[in-house]
C-alpha cells in the first residue's frame, strides 16, 4: 500500500517541486540543511502545541514542515553531489526522531487530561519503531524488506488527519484514529515479519 500511494504521487509531486529546489540549490542550501530545517519545525511545532492539545494548528504547521521531506530527496538528486549514506542516515534517524515527538506529545497531554488512550498512542509508536527495525535489521542480513500496510507515510497521513480533526472538535477521533494506527502498525510487523522469514529459508 505504501509503495503504491508513492509511486502514483511520485511524478507529478517530482514536475511541481524541481524548480523550488534549483532555486534552494543556486543559494546553497542543501538537501541536509533541509532535512535539519524540516525535523527542527515539526519537533518545536508538536511540543509547543500538541503537548497543550492545540491540535489543529499544530496539524497545520506540522504539515507545512512535513513537506521539507519532499524538497530533501529532490535537492539530493539534483546537487552536483548527489545524495550519500550520511544524507541517508541523517533523514532516517530525524524520521525516527520526529515521529517520537510527535506521538510523544499527544501523549503527554493525554496525560495531562488523565485519558486512557495513553496506552493506545504509545503502543503505537512502539510498533512503528519495530516497522523501521525489522527493516534495517533485515537489510543487515541481505535479506530485502519492502512494504507492508502502514509504511511511515501512511501512518503519519493517519496521525495528522486524526490531530486535525480532533483540533476541530470531532468527537471520539482520537480514540478512532489511533486504534487505526496501532492496529495499522501492527499488520505492518505481522507482513515485514513473515517477509523476512520467508526471505531466510
Amino acid at each position: 500500500m505504501g509503495k503504491m500511494l508513492q509511486e502514483s504521487l511520485r511524478a507529478p509531486v517530482t514536475r511541481l517541486i524541481t524548480p523550488i529546489c534549483s532555486g534552494l540549490i543556486r543559494i546553497g542550501i542543501s538537501a541536509n540543511a533541509i532535512t535539519a530545517a524540516g525535523a527542527l519545525g515539526t519537533i518545536v511545532t508538536a511540543l509547543l502545541t500538541f503537548t497543550n492539545g492545540r491540535f489543529f494548528l499544530g496539524t497545520l504547521v506540522i504539515v507545512f514542515f512535513v513537506l521539507f521531506d519532499l524538497l530533501d530527496g529532490t535537492i539530493a538528486r539534483l546537487s552536483q553531489k548527489g545524495s550519500s549514506p550520511w544524507g541517508a542516515l541523517l533523514d532516517s534517524t530525524l524520521d525516527r526522531l520526529t515521529d517520537a515527538l510527535i506521538l510523544g506529545s499527544v501523549a503527554w497531554y493525554l496525560i495531562e487530561i488523565d485519558d486512557q488512550l495513553v496506552p493506545v498512542v504509545l503502543a503505537s509508536a512502539v510498533l512503528g519503531f519495530l516497522i523501521s527495525y525489522i527493516k534495517a535489521r533485515s537489510e543487515s542480513l541481505g535479506i530485502p524488506c519492502n512494504g507492508g500496510f502502514a509504511e511511515r507515510t501512511e501512518r503519519l497521513i493517519i496521525v495528522l488527519v486524526t490531530t486535525g480533526f480532533a483540533g476541530l472538535g470531532v468527537p471520539y477521533i482520537l480514540a478512532i484514529g489511533f486504534w487505526l494506527l496501532t492496529l495499522a502498525s501492527l499488520v505492518t510487523v505481522i507482513q515485514r515479519l513473515t517477509i523476512v522469514y520467508r526471505g531466510a529459508k
